[in-house]
């Protein structure tokens, strides 16, 4: 299973849209991601990735959401309520 992980852009290179690329931030992880399928990203836009390009926006609060949910799963807490099979 493939997951997209989101990233804050924090610089950009290219003035082609096909060949635009970004520096992402993924909690401090910096990796350089291709941006042709968004070209309506700016700097300090939180995107998500999958397979180093860039599929989606997202708003800030998705990008929070989505944090919270990875640190639950990192934590074990999703699993709250119900027994691990």
């Amino acid at each position: 299973m493939c997951l997209a992980v989101p990233g804050k852009i924090l610089s950009i290179e290219g003035e082609d849209p096909l060949l635009r690329s970004g520096k992402v931030s993924f909690g401090g992880t910096l990796k350089n991601v291709f941006l042709a399928y968004v070209p309506e990203a700016r700097v300090g836009d939180y995107v998500l990735v999958h397979v180093g390009f860039a599929i989606s926006v997202l708003v800030p609060e998705e990008a929070d959401r989505i944090f919270r949910y990875l640190a639950e799963i990192e934590e074990g807490d999703f699993l709250q309520g119900e027994e691990a099979s």
